[in-house]
């Protein structure tokens, strides 16, 4: 009898470590495939040169300059307006691939995404 009792223990105790383990694993995966990241543009320059993101990440640029500026990319994927200060901006990258941009009003501003 206390021998049944111990194994029908582990098993429950199996089956609840399992039942754990896939939940917690679907959950890590999940805030893998999709982030959100933010891009302070500001003294005429992206916050970063080069952007490593998992695919799937919602980047958003926000212009804390005193003038306006564009985010574009290069092969016509995305396009803002102008954004003034405070002005957001964000698009989301569905895809691997590297993502070149610039400023429209000034293209000596340039950044570049890479999806993942």
């Amino acid at each position: 009898m206390k021998t049944r009792m111990f194994v029908s223990s582990v098993s429950a105790v199996l089956a609840l470590s399992l039942i754990a383990f896939f939940v917690l694993r679907t959950s890590a995966k999940s805030n893998i495939k999709s982030s959100t990241i933010e891009v302070q543009v500001d003294n005429f320059s992206f916050g970063v040169g080069t952007l490593n993101v998992p695919t799937n990440s919602t980047v958003t640029w926000v212009n804390k300059d005193d003038v306006p500026h564009t985010v574009t990319s290069t092969d016509g994927l995305f396009k803002s307006k102008a954004l003034d200060t405070d002005d957001k901006y964000a698009y989301t990258f569905t895809k691997p691939g590297t993502y070149s941009y610039y400023c429209t009003i000034h293209p000596k501003m340039v950044g570049k995404i890479v999806v993942r």
